[in-house]
């Protein structure tokens, strides 16, 4: 029965103090379900470090990441000091650096790290969405590996050892300026040029998306002068003794973005004016260096970080139903709240299971690929695979994670959408943010379809399948390699023919599908 209480003594209290005290490795034994079957004989050592780790994920780093998410701390630009000096300082809230400096701290990417203990502990940070944390630590990811393979120089070796180890008690962040306003992810049309002056490369033009512009190094892409094949080249943002100066190396930045998610973020616009930087690998192979090894470490984690989204949307909604009653019962009781419970619970548990066994594929064809082995054609095979899948990963995760998100906000009823009852809404945002990043839906699934294409003659789309979704009931095997031989007769995805943009609708259907596939299975496997 309800009275009338003018002095309404509901209380939210039981619902936070699970909330304050959840803790996100321990108390999740799926997770660590997941994490011993994929590691293998880094299990022990993995479990020991997110049970480190999450103490400070879960609560001080949480705190922190609410904090800085709040419309009054968001990053500013200055461009000038008191006496006109140009200097373009990123003002960030110390909560933010703060968090950085402890982040950093873990040395991630230090070769005391194992592949498997620096791959929970990232997840486990994505738990608390972008934070100014989650970009930054992708980005050095891929610069460390960039330079693990091609640092040769004095300068480059240096960046290396700042970004792994740390120099004088601080830790290298890095970047990535890649697009550029006239093409976006199309690299080959970028045009920004790379000048070689006195014996040092020098860069000059204008990126349009340039995030983490805090980063202390960045991997850019430019054409040398006179050539139309994209270079890479890493560029401090600031030279030795430069930084406390507040003097940037040879580039201004013209303003910040204005995004709706990742707002802790900054992604500014730049101008290059002579930017000295370090070329990194082969000069003509500027493009296949960028997309083999940055690009595929950042889609990989974007990967993992839908994931780990997912998880705390997930986790975080779910209790709630269970605490909120309407009309009497508890909203975890209605027959379509415990259907949708059912749905993002497996959304989330496949999403996490096929990021683990992607990055356990990845990593063994990795190691079988050092020293410039040649490998086999089974091993080629695989590795055509997992490059597929990396990309499929990244399409149906992202629009996984911002499905799921924005229907679990659903369970929180109008409280869902307030920015400051939960973190489901910054995740949301977020979410959003990553499905554009490194490469938007419709440009990789094109890629995926060339790719396949391309690829015919030595590796067919039947025998494709079959190994994709090996474990598969033969009659779904049949089923997509029916399908999959019926896209590969089609000659472009790329044409005005109208009759296209319906097999186009379809393709994009059937490679969801197909990567959902590789999740069941994936999730199979750790419930065995």
């Amino acid at each position: 029965m309800s009275l009338p209480n003018r002095n309404n003594p509901y209380s939210f209290d039981e619902y936070l103090a699970w909330r304050d005290q959840v803790n996100y490795y321990t108390d999740d034994h799926f997770l660590q379900k997941v994490l011993k079957h994929y590691s293998g004989k880094h299990w022990e050592e993995a479990d020991k470090e997110a049970r480190k780790i999450s103490d400070k994920v879960s609560y001080r780093w949480r705190d922190l990441s609410e904090r800085i998410s709040k419309p009054e701390k968001r990053p500013f630009l200055t461009h000038f000091d008191a006496y006109h000096n140009r200097i373009d300082r990123i003002v960030r809230p110390h909560e933010v650096e703060e968090m950085e400096r402890e982040v950093y701290g873990e040395k991630l990417f230090s070769d005391d790290q194992s592949d498997w203990v620096r791959l929970i502990k990232m997840m486990l940070i994505y738990e608390n969405g972008e934070s100014c944390i989650a970009c930054p630590v992708t980005c050095t990811e891929g610069l460390v590996e960039l330079l693990n393979k091609f640092a040769d120089s004095p300068e480059t070796k240096r960046i290396l050892k700042h970004c792994k180890e740390g120099i004088d008690g601080e830790l290298g962040i890095g970047a990535q300026y890649i697009s550029e306003k006239q093409g976006g992810s199309d690299i080959p049309a970028n045009k920004v040029e790379a000048v070689k002056e006195n014996g040092q490369w020098k860069l000059y033009g204008s990126k349009f998306f340039c995030s983490a512009t805090h980063a202390d190094y960045v991997v850019v892409t430019a054409k040398p002068r006179g050539e139309e094949k994209v270079a890479l080249f890493v560029m401090p943002s600031w030279l030795p003794g430069d930084k406390e100066k507040e003097k940037r190396n040879g580039f201004r930045i013209d303003r910040l973005k204005d995004k709706m998610g990742t707002r802790e973020l900054t992604t500014c616009e730049i101008t290059l004016e002579g930017a000295i930087a370090y070329p990194v690998g082969p000069m003509e192979r500027g493009l296949a260096n960028v997309v083999e090894i940055v690009l595929t470490y950042s889609r990989l984690t974007v990967g993992l970080s839908s994931a780990a989204y997912m998880t705390r949307a997930v986790r975080e909604a779910v209790k709630y139903s269970e605490f909120r009653e309407a009309f009497g019962i508890s909203v975890s009781h209605f027959p379509l709240v415990r259907a949708q419970t059912k749905k993002l619970e497996h959304f989330t548990k496949r999403t996490t299971a096929g990021a683990f066994k992607l990055y356990s594929e990845f990593l063994d064809i990795k190691e079988k690929s050092k020293n410039g082995k040649a490998l086999s054609i089974d091993d080629k095979k695989r590795k055509f695979r997992i490059r597929e899948l990396i990309m499929l990963q990244k399409i149906t995760g992202t629009q996984d994670c911002t499905n799921v998100i924005r229907e679990a906000m659903s369970f929180l009823g109008g409280h869902g959408v307030m920015e400051d009852f939960s973190a489901l809404p910054r995740l949301f945002r977020d979410s959003v943010i990553n499905e554009l990043w490194e490469g938007p839906r419709n440009v990789l699934l094109t890629q995926i379809f060339n790719d396949l294409k391309r690829a015919q003659d030595w590796y067919p789309a039947q025998e494709f399948i079959n190994d994709l979704i090996e474990d598969s009931p033969e009659d779904i095997k049949r089923h997509f390699s029916v399908n999959m031989e019926k896209f590969m007769s089609v000659p472009t995805l790329v044409s005005p023919d109208e009759s296209i943009v319906e097999v186009a609708a379809d393709w994009d259907k059937f490679c969801e599908d197909l990567f959902h596939q590789y999740q069941d299975l994936a999730l199979n496997e750790v419930n065995s």
